[in-house]
């Protein structure tokens, strides 16, 4: 009996990946949305996403979408979830598998928010969002926080330099809330993960502060340790 024939008495689905892309900038995370260019839901802000191919599995298929929307290789992305609720799709039964990335919006193309009528959008947006992305987006961004409160992924939305307030202002977007820059700073720089640069940011003052960058080693040292964030 050939394969076909065992699971010819079971239903097919489409399976499809949803993929949450994150930026920051001027102090609050932006996520990035696109208008859906067919019914249901045609012209409404949308994640996006694309059906699982036949020649490929769950997580090239959003490497592939990724790809497509940033131009960048390589960026960081880690799977959320799986949705699956029998109408979350009117137009058919589609399983979802979600991932979210995260870019620092300074490698972003501009060019390329143009070609699929896309837009960075504030979180408290994203409520007008179609079918279950909101929830989608909830369930990242609750991901997103355990994994920064640990581990040093928060970084991916910043630039390759930044200050040590570009550092904090990130963290207080991600969790809504003030962190005290004393206490703060004391903790990052006691993870032994930065190298403070030579050369200052001075757009805000005439003193400056000074840029940091992450150590050449600091990636080896993730797999080995859990460094803390929270307070």
């Amino acid at each position: 009996m050939s394969i076909l024939n065992t699971y010819s008495h079971s239903d097919r689905f489409l399976v499809a990946v949803d993929c949450i892309v994150f930026g920051f900038t001027n102090k609050e995370i932006r996520l990035l949305t696109f208008k859906r260019a067919i019914e249901p839901e045609k012209g409404k802000p949308s994640l996006i996403g694309g059906f699982v191919q036949s020649d490929e599995s769950v997580e090239d298929a959003a490497k592939r979408v990724l790809n497509k929307l940033t131009g960048i290789e390589n960026l960081y992305m880690e799977q959320v979830a799986t949705y699956g609720a029998i109408h979350r799709d009117p137009a058919a039964r589609v399983i979802s598998v979600t991932y979210f990335a995260l870019i620092n919006l300074e490698d972003y193309d501009e060019e390329l928010l143009t070609r699929y009528d896309a837009k960075w959008i504030p979180l408290s947006e994203c409520q007008d969002l179609i079918f279950d992305h909101k929830q989608m987006v909830d369930d990242a961004m609750a991901l997103l926080r355990r994994k920064a409160s640990a581990f040093a992924i928060g970084f991916n939305l910043l630039p390759e330099k930044f200050t040590l307030t570009q550092l904090q202002s990130l963290y207080e977007a991600l969790y809504c809330e003030a962190l005290d820059k004393r206490n703060f700073r004391k903790k990052v720089l006691s993870l032994e993960i930065l190298n403070r640069l030579d050369e200052k940011d001075k757009r805000h003052s005439r003193k400056g502060a000074y840029f940091y960058m992450l150590s050449d080693d600091y990636q080896a040292k993730l797999k080995k340790e859990t460094y803390s964030f929270s307070k």
